[in-house]
């Protein structure tokens, strides 16, 4: 998983900028409406945290990298074009707007899954690579 700090970033990121649907985040006890409304369930997940020394001890900056994944939730039997359209708000919201010592990279919508079924929704993702760096060490 990522730091806390990615994770919040992210997460403030994300509840400051979007309104256009309901955003879950992992294991916050979230339950899909009942009216079928579409919703974004976020994960964020951290791939390697390493450091880079710059000469003397403890002047040290370390890069931590991940992604996000922004699974779009739409009703079953919709159509994919709406998962779409929200996939690319979404990602639109990161692109070329670094957030404090984080940068956003690589984005993908579908990045060559076909989409996947859960009880009542269907599920389109969007991902965003990411990396950050921090001279202090944490």
């Amino acid at each position: 998983m990522a730091t806390p700090e990615a994770f919040d970033a992210i997460k403030e990121a994300l509840d400051f900028s979007w309104s256009e649907t309901e955003i879950t985040y992992e294991n916050d006890g979230f339950e899909p409406p009942d009216t079928q409304e579409p919703f974004v369930y976020v994960e964020v997940v951290g791939d390697v945290i390493e450091q880079d020394t710059f000469g003397d001890p403890g002047a040290n900056e370390w890069v931590e990298e991940g992604a996000v994944y922004l699974h779009v939730m739409v009703p079953n039997g919709t159509g994919s074009r709406d998962a779409r359209g929200i996939a690319k708000r979404l990602t639109d919201l990161f692109r070329e707007i670094p957030i404090g010592t984080m940068h956003f990279e690589r984005m993908s919508i579908g990045s060559g899954d076909p989409g996947r079924n859960f009880p009542n929704f269907w599920a389109m993702t969007a991902s965003i690579g990411w990396y950050r760096r921090d001279i202090t060490g944490t």
